[in-house]
Formats: C-alpha cells, sequence, structure tokens
C-alpha cells in the first residue's frame, strides 16, 4: 500500500514538472519575440533616422517648419513663450495704399504774385553755399541755400558739397545731381550759374561766415544782406538746417520746388535705381523698403541698450565718448521716451503684426548693423525674402558706385522712394525727406515706429498671447501709417511734413486714423493757402537731432532784436559730428 501511494506521488510531481517546463518554455517564447520585435523596430528606427539625416544633406533648410517662428533667444537663452505666425492674418485695411490719398494732390506751384528772378536778381550780388553730412543732410542745405538767395535777391553758384566729415565722399555737385536740370528747372525762381566770374579785372574772393541755425528771413536780412551788398560775393559754411522751419507759404512752396522737382539724381545713378527696383518687382508685385539705421555710432549716440550686458556697454561707451557734448545715457529714461531705434526683430514682429505674411519682399537699406548677421536673424526668419543692393546686382555692376557713400545712398533713395510700402525704424534726415517725398506724391504708405507705445510694449511681449500682442500695435500705430492729415499742419519739419504743397481736392473734411482736418482746401489745387505757426514740442518729445538747435541764452545779446525763438545758437563741433551721425 505504501508504495502505491509512493508511485502516485512521484508521478504528480512527474506531472508538475512538465507543466512547469511547459510554462517556462512558453514564457521564454514571449520573451524572445518580444525581444526581437523590439530589436526589429529599433534597427527600422535607426535606419530612418540615417535614412532621414542623409536627405536633409540635399535638401535646403526650411525657415519655417510649421504655422509658427519663435524669435530668437534673450539674454539668458530662454525661448520666448510668443508664437509668431508665419502668415499676416486677414485684416480689413489696404496694406498696400493709403485711404482717401486720391483726395489730395501736390500744389508747389508759384503764384502769380510771387516775383520772378528776372525782375528781382540783383547784379554783382552772389551767394556761394558749403553744405555738410551726408546726401540728405546735404540735400537739406540744397533746399535751402536756393531759398535763401531768393531772399538775398542773389544769384546762387551751385553748391558745394562735404568731402570732409565722417562719410568722405569725394562726389561734387555734378556727379550727383543733373546740374544743367537744376538751373534750368529754377530759373523763373532764382538766378543760377555753375562758378563764380570775374567781377571787372580781377577775381573776387568770397567773404566766408556761417549764420546761426534756423535764421528767419529777417535774420539773413540783417545778418548776411549787408555783408552781401559790401563784399559782393559771401561763401555760407555748414550749411544744414541754417533756414528756419517756419516760413511764409510762398517759400515753402519753392522749397518743394526744390526737393521734389529741381534735384533729379545723374542718369547713372537713376539708371541703376531703375534696375534695382525692376528686379525687385520681379521678385513681387509689391515689395517693402526697409530703412534699417543700427549702426554702432547711431546705438551709441542714442544712450539706449539693447540687453547685451557688459559687452554691449564697454563697447556703445567708448564711442560715445568721442562726443564731449553729450551727457551721461539714460537707457530707460530714453526708452520710455520712444527714441530707441527699433531692433531688426522688433521692426519684423511690427510688421507681421501690421499683416504683412512670410511671403512678403523686404528690400533693406542699412548700414553696417551693430551684432552682424546674428542681430539680423530674427529678421531673415520672419522675412525670408530679404534683399538689398548687393544682393539684387553683380559686384561689376555696382562697382562704380560702391566707393563713394552718397551715390550708394542715393540708390537706397530711389529705391526706398519707389516702394509700396517705406519703414523706417529711426526718425534721421533720410527718413523724414522720403516720408514727406511720399505724402508730397500721393500720401503712399509711410510706416514710422510709435516708439513710446512700441518700446514698453516689446519690454512686455512674453507675457502676452500673440492676438494681444499684434492688437495692440496696430492700435499704437494708428496716425504712423503715411495716411492723408496725421500729422497737424505746420508739425515737425517741414522736410517731413510739407503741408503747403499738398491740397485737399474735394474740400470735404476727410477722416482717417490720424488727426483728421481739412488740408490746404481747395478746388484748383495752385491756390494760395493760409499760413501757418508751428507748435514747438516739449523737450522730451523731441528728437535727440533737435536737441542741440535750442538758443543758448548767454546768446541773446548778439541778435540784436532778430526774432529770439526761431534763432538757435551755432553748434561746436562736437555737436555738428552728432547731428551728421544721427541723422543721416
Amino acid at each position: 500500500m505504501m508504495m502505491h501511494i509512493t508511485a502516485v506521488k512521484k508521478k504528480k510531481n512527474h506531472a508538475h514538472t512538465d507543466k512547469s517546463r511547459l510554462v517556462g518554455i512558453f514564457l521564454t517564447g514571449v520573451i524572445r519575440r518580444r525581444f526581437i520585435h523590439r530589436l526589429l523596430i529599433s534597427a527600422i528606427s535607426v535606419s530612418l533616422l540615417l535614412l532621414f539625416a542623409v536627405l536633409s544633406l540635399f535638401a535646403p533648410s526650411p525657415v519655417i517648419e510649421n504655422d509658427f517662428i519663435r524669435p530668437r533667444l534673450d539674454s539668458d537663452h530662454q525661448q520666448s513663450p510668443l508664437h509668431v505666425p508665419a502668415s499676416g492674418g486677414a485684416y480689413r485695411h489696404d496694406l498696400w495704399n493709403s485711404t482717401n490719398s486720391k483726395l489730395f494732390a501736390a500744389c508747389s506751384n508759384a503764384g502769380v504774385n510771387f516775383p520772378k528772378a528776372d525782375s528781382k536778381t540783383q547784379p554783382d550780388r552772389y551767394l556761394l553755399i558749403a553744405t555738410s553730412g551726408g546726401l540728405n543732410q546735404q540735400r537739406t542745405g540744397i533746399i535751402d541755400a536756393v531759398v535763401a538767395a531768393y531772399i538775398l535777391n542773389a544769384t546762387l553758384v551751385i553748391p558745394e558739397l562735404d568731402h570732409t566729415s565722417f562719410w568722405k565722399d569725394s562726389s561734387n555737385f555734378s556727379e550727383l545731381f543733373d546740374a544743367d536740370w537744376f538751373v534750368k528747372f529754377l530759373r523763373n525762381d532764382i538766378r543760377v550759374i555753375k562758378q563764380l566770374p570775374n567781377m571787372g579785372e580781377k577775381f573776387v574772393s568770397p567773404h566766408t561766415v556761417r549764420v546761426p541755425r534756423k535764421c528767419t528771413p529777417k535774420c539773413y536780412e540783417g545778418r548776411v544782406l549787408p555783408l552781401l551788398v559790401k563784399k559782393r560775393a559771401v561763401r555760407l559754411t555748414k550749411f544744414d538746417y541754417r533756414l528756419s522751419n517756419m516760413l511764409d507759404d510762398d517759400l515753402q512752396k519753392l522749397r518743394c520746388r526744390v526737393n521734389y522737382h529741381a534735384l533729379k539724381f545723374t542718369d547713372p545713378i537713376q539708371e541703376m535705381g531703375k534696375l534695382l527696383v525692376e528686379r525687385m518687382r520681379m521678385k513681387s508685385k509689391h515689395f517693402i523698403a526697409l530703412h534699417l539705421r543700427f549702426e554702432p555710432d547711431m546705438l551709441a549716440f542714442s544712450g539706449c541698450y539693447y540687453g547685451g550686458g557688459e559687452k554691449e556697454r564697454k563697447e556703445l561707451g567708448e564711442i560715445r565718448k568721442r562726443w564731449k557734448s553729450l551727457h551721461a545715457s539714460n537707457p530707460d529714461k530714453v526708452r520710455r521716451h520712444g527714441r530707441c531705434p527699433l531692433t531688426p526683430e522688433e521692426v519684423g514682429l511690427m510688421l507681421r503684426a501690421l499683416g504683412f505674411g512670410i511671403d512678403t519682399h523686404l528690400y533693406v537699406a542699412s548700414g553696417d548693423i551693430y551684432g552682424g548677421e546674428e542681430m539680423l536673424a530674427p529678421l531673415r526668419a520672419l522675412f525670408p525674402n530679404f534683399h538689398s543692393k548687393e544682393t539684387l546686382v553683380t559686384k561689376e555692376e555696382l562697382a562704380p558706385f560702391v566707393s563713394f557713400s552718397s551715390r550708394m545712398a542715393a540708390l537706397d533713395y530711389i529705391v526706398c522712394d519707389d516702394s509700396d510700402v517705406f519703414v523706417t525704424n529711426n526718425n534721421g534726415n533720410m527718413a523724414k525727406i522720403l516720408a514727406g517725398r511720399r505724402r508730397y506724391f500721393g500720401h503712399k504708405p509711410t510706416i514710422r515706429p510709435n516708439g513710446k507705445k512700441l518700446n514698453p510694449l516689446f519690454m512686455k511681449k512674453d507675457n502676452m498671447t500673440w492676438e494681444e500682442f499684434a492688437s495692440k500695435v496696430r492700435t499704437f500705430q494708428v496716425g504712423f501709417m503715411g495716411q492723408p492729415n496725421e500729422l497737424r499742419p505746420g508739425s515737425g519739419e517741414f522736410h517731413e511734413n510739407p503741408t503747403s504743397c499738398i491740397c485737399q481736392k474735394s474740400g470735404l473734411e476727410v477722416k482717417t486714423g490720424g488727426f483728421s482736418s481739412p488740408q490746404n482746401q481747395t478746388h484748383e489745387v495752385d491756390n494760395k493757402v493760409e499760413n501757418r505757426t508751428e507748435k514747438q514740442p516739449a523737450e522730451e518729445d523731441r528728437e535727440l537731432s533737435e536737441l542741440d538747435y535750442d538758443l543758448d541764452i548767454r546768446k541773446q545779446v548778439e541778435l540784436k532784436g532778430t526774432k529770439i525763438d526761431s534763432l538757435p545758437v551755432l553748434m561746436g563741433t562736437d555737436q555738428a559730428e552728432v547731428q551728421v551721425f544721427f541723422s543721416d
């Protein structure tokens, strides 16, 4: 019996062992299959990754991988949470045209009572002018020289250009402008000659003098006219902003005739400028021209800080020392007052918020950008269709101009003028002159950043959604888009806001996003309009380039009855250099 029980137990143990073996074999098979499956998946994944890497070597790098772009890393290398869409969005306004622009027309013709040159020019009375600064600063000097000659009843000798300032350009007047056209076009307003003639038996050396900045007509009559009568030839030096911004409408219209009609670039410059525009048009029906001032000198003078740490403070601080007349910088105050030029990235964000998408073509007119390509990278990412003179034409085509800064600037001037939309990140001479020109020739869209509002917004952008950010940009930019009646008549520099030369054809009040009031209402655009006075801005509202125009109270004794509020004192050498650097 016991042997039988023992045999049964052995059989049961064998059965249990067999079952355990079967379970073990099954589990081992499952594990092996899973391991092999995972191994195959890993091998396939690695193969796909290697294939993708090989293909990426031959494929162009995409600018954008989805519908959003992320701005560049900030100084702490943390990525901004602001998601920027690739598209500009769907907005109701036309991005490429100004509202109501067809209701206005240029009206700079001389009135019937405006004395002509033949009847007023005095014999043996010659005015010579030495301009100062870069291309656009010199342009303002040439314009005002014509008006000064008219006030003095003098013959104007073709102005001499500045060859010694920072810009170091050896071009003379006839190498930049069509001198024959200049003489011919102005023949009814003033007499212009190309060189000072011999007077009698010998050559008369002109008497050299410098007039105060923003000198009024009475100032010229009191200071310069007696010298002209006595010396017969007077040469005015450093002639930039030497004529009052506020003149009667007849003289303002003369300014417009000089600026918009008499001053034409030479044929080679115009032909190359036209070629640049044509090549932009071949790429896109519409394009934006951006005048981007972000050179080290510009930033050093502005006193702004852009987050570059001790390196930036040291580099720009050293450059700033060259201007001994400048006070210690206060970056927060300068930015708060809207005087800091927008960075390339900020310009790009502003344009995207205004509705310009990633497919927009951008022509960029700029000097050496502080920070180089790294600083430009965010703008290129936002607008990869990024063009300049150097990318549109060959080195051989650009060779006749590349050694002359004023001729290169003239090419940028032409492209910016012919662009569908002109954008600037600064308020220098080129920005002002082109803004005025575009108003005069049909109020073509001209975007000037509202720095006072935008600078604080950019500082807080990481704490808001894109929709909120874009909405605020569009709100803040109302009145800064080049629409008719944005600026009050007489406000700002006349070259930027030539109200005396723009007439409203219908006589109806035009309401725009900016300031709205009837402007030179007339049915015949050559009618004379009423004089206006300029409201003087508060000091914190004025551009840095204008601060040196203020009259030193110690100099008032020398003015001898001349109207004080329009005669700022003569700048020193350092201040004049500041004007050159900042404004052109």
